[in-house]
């Protein structure tokens, strides 16, 4: 029992006994009252007179104790709440003034906190009361127990005079350890299980999804997939994930599913074990359902007549690929790996995986593989590249694929996608300029990269409720980048096939 819970109990009693007290007194009064009246009238010249004067009497009575009670409430005072000062405040300080209310005309910011408490009874009280003295609304809190006290994570509302420095200082002066502040929107007001429920449903619908799910869960964080057969070496091996996965601080090795391993690492904030518990449970759910992605497909007719079908692909379209690759040119398809035309199937296995990003086909109505888009994610970014065969190109498939692409990038919840071609290739720099967004140019010698920015890109498919998903997805055979599209020219060559590292727009040549 609480000494709140005792406080109150205790004034509840004196309340009783007081309140048992006066209706005794005014009962005994009330019988001595009416026995003088009624011996009165009986016995008295005057009774009748008597009685109508004492009705009156209590007729004006009854209004005057009604008036009273309206004009004069029975609440408490606002500082007699019955609830004690909390530790370490001076009652004297309080003069029974109470936290001005947040109203819908006050405005306000939303804030996500993580703090680190003890694991002691009174702990999160405090930090509850010096944020409500701060007239902070905590909207949800959720507890990530560890080894040495408790990590809280808070979705705060709080009026926007209050920075994020005063907040920190606050939750300090309050016990709390290891702050971590930043901006909320209002996707972060769905609660937890529902949050979860729906990245579990997205998981079970399309393969894709989990490093994009797992991007969501954890928040801002870099999600890497490494391929089943990594190069040997120490750094190879450090890279391996055991079947259970493992935990090290900010980094969280897990084994996926389709082979290799995922990596996420979130250098600003160490991953608690109820994270690690949560994360690995939905790369259980991945490993359980197998390989899948969406089957709806859609069939379009082209400006000449022909009817197309537009559907996503995997590795299960492999061998079309690889017969597409065959009716395509060499100077297309060096055009579109950067390399020897003969390399060029040594890239499909990988480039079709959805572990790696999306991809979508364009099949003729006799069935055949004639394009291929793929949406690539490159660590924090997202290329978009494609490959259309000499025989339909310039077509408009290559400009249907790209804005589906965009479409899936802003599903996704990307903020830009980029293409890297070469400045001679007007089809498709005409294809990025037709997506209608705003577009960034950097030109290093004779190598394009196009950026189009996604905020507040117009799509069919819109923008998913679910918040911003920097996926950090990085897929260590990188081999995505350029387009065979429009005029054949040339695009960048890519790093080695098995390279690692990230590189920056301007270092992509």
């Amino acid at each position: 029992m609480t000494d709140v819970t005792t406080a109150k109990r205790v004034r509840r009693q004196q309340h009783h006994w007081r309140r048992d007290t006066i209706e005794l007194a005014a009962l005994f009064t009330a019988v001595v009252v009416a026995d003088t009246i009624a011996k009165t009238v009986v016995s008295g010249p005057d009774g009748p007179v008597l009685l109508v004067v004492s009705a009156v009497a209590l007729v004006a009575t009854a209004a005057f104790h009604t008036w009273w009670a309206r004009r004069h409430g029975h609440a408490p005072p606002t500082a007699d709440t019955g609830t004690p000062p909390a530790a370490g405040t001076d009652p004297s300080d309080q003069d029974g003034e109470s936290p001005t209310p947040i109203t819908g005309a006050t405005a306000t910011t939303l804030w996500r906190m993580r703090t680190t408490v003890r694991d002691q009874p009174g702990s999160l009280a405090a930090l509850c009361t010096v944020l409500a003295r701060i007239d902070v609304d905590i909207l949800s809190l959720q507890t990530h127990p560890l080894a040495q006290g408790t990590v809280d994570e808070f979705l705060l509302r709080a009026p926007d005079e209050r920075s994020a420095a005063e907040l920190a200082r606050a939750v300090a002066g309050a016990g709390g350890t290891g702050t971590w502040i930043e901006r909320a929107d209002a996707h972060d007001l769905v609660d937890a299980p529902t949050r979860v429920l729906d990245l579990a449903t997205r998981t079970a619908l399309d393969a894709a999804e989990l490093p994009l799910a797992l991007r969501q869960l954890l928040g801002r964080c870099t999600i890497r997939s490494l391929p089943a057969s990594p190069p040997t070496g120490p750094r190879a091996a450090a890279e391996r994930a055991p079947v259970e996965g493992a935990l090290e601080g900010t980094l969280m090795r897990l084994r996926d599913p389709a082979g290799g391993a995922i990596t996420v690492e979130r250098p600003y904030l160490p991953f608690t074990p109820t994270e690690f518990a949560r994360a690995r449970a939905l790369v259980e759910l991945d490993a359980r359902l197998g390989p899948r992605i969406p089957r709806s497909q859609d069939v379009l007719t082209l400006p000449a007549g022909n009817a197309i079908t537009v559907r996503r692909a995997d590795t299960t379209d492999l061998e079309a690929a690889k017969a597409m690759h065959e009716r395509c040119s060499k100077s297309t398809l060096s055009m579109r790996y950067h390399g020897p035309a003969g390399d060029a199937d040594r890239y499909l296995n990988h480039l079709l995986s959805p572990r790696f990003g999306r991809t979508l086909a364009v099949q003729t109505a006799s069935g055949r593989l004639v394009a291929l888009g793929h949406l690539l994610w490159d660590g924090d970014e997202t290329e978009v590249a494609l490959l259309v065969e000499d025989d339909w190109q310039r077509r408009g498939i290559g400009a249907e694929l790209l804005g589906r692409l965009v479409a899936l990038g802003v599903e996704a919840g990307c903020d830009s996608v980029y293409a890297v071609t070469k400045a001679s290739n007007t089809g498709m720099v005409a294809a990025m300029r037709g997506l209608g967004l705003p577009l960034d140019y950097q030109i290093e010698e004779g190598t394009l990269v196009i950026t189009a920015r996604l905020d507040g890109a117009g799509t069919d498919s819109g923008r998913r409720d679910t918040g911003r998903h920097d996926s950090g997805r990085h897929d260590a055979e990188r081999v995505g980048s350029g387009s065979a599209y429009g005029e054949q020219t040339a695009a960048h060559a890519p790093p080695p096939y098995a390279q690692t590292q990230q590189i920056g727009p301007s270092e992509r040549r």
